[in-house]
């Protein structure tokens, strides 16, 4: 893949993530603080959900969000605020902490944490209210092309998510230009290999096990029915 093109998409989701958490806060305290008021300025912030907590029920529900986004993804931010100040990755942008990090077992901690606020920052923006349904036509075409069709390109896509082993996720990506299907492990995220995300779904038990107990297909099909979010994996296509 374009290494080039690849950096740009990081700083690009990283500009995304500022300006959401800026506008974010801004709505919030103006509403009353849905998601809390802004924090003390630490060296990483935890962006604001891009919906309300319950605006994907009843696929994912309120509960699940509070838990996931309240206990997981802040105590990933939380973490990395801990692990990072006076380390060499204390200016850094997140993307760049993950690519320094990544394959490097003496910066595990940080690498983990870092990636898994990454990753679920991408997966509340893969997800949307009333998602689902047909890909605008650009990514469509690139369905069919890689896949030979939509349910196609679907169905490897939740059958590659169910069968990844223990936690992790399974991806959408773009790869030397073509759509491909992966799934990585733990907190392991496909830009470091120089593919592009486009969109993910989280198959970490937190992610659904109070709605869903065991049934982690249900889930996933549940989510590329009705919530994925086909428009932001266009946008992400470049």
């Amino acid at each position: 893949m374009d290494t080039k093109k690849n950096t740009c998409f990081s700083c690009e989701l990283d500009r995304r993530t500022f300006l959401m958490a800026s506008a974010g806060a801004i709505a919030s305290l103006a509403a009353g603080g849905i998601f809390g008021s802004a924090h003390a300025a630490p060296p990483h912030t935890l962006p604001p959900l891009p919906y309300p907590e319950n605006a994907l029920e009843p696929v994912i529900s309120a509960r699940t969000i509070g838990f996931h986004y309240g206990k997981h993804h802040k105590g990933y931010m939380d973490n990395l605020n801990k692990l990072i100040p006076g380390s060499p990755y204390a200016d850094m942008s997140l993307t760049d902490i993950i690519k320094k990090t990544a394959g490097h077992a003496d910066q595990i901690g940080i690498f983990n944490n870092a990636a898994q606020v990454w990753n679920h920052t991408f997966y509340w923006q893969s997800l949307k209210p009333a998602g689902g349904g047909d890909p605008p036509a650009a990514l469509k075409q690139k369905m069919i092309d890689a896949f030979g069709s939509v349910d196609a390109c679907k169905k490897a896509l939740a059958d590659t998510t169910v069968s990844q082993f223990a936690s992790g996720w399974g991806w959408l990506v773009l790869d030397h230009g073509k759509l491909k299907i992966v799934k990585t492990g733990n907190a392991d995220v496909p830009f470091t290999k120089g593919m592009r995300p486009l969109i993910t779904i989280d198959v970490w038990e937190h992610a659904y096990y109070l709605d869903y107990q065991n049934r982690r297909a249900d889930y996933v099909t549940a989510i590329l029915d009705k919530l994925i979010n086909w428009e932001f994996a266009l946008k992400n296509m470049g």
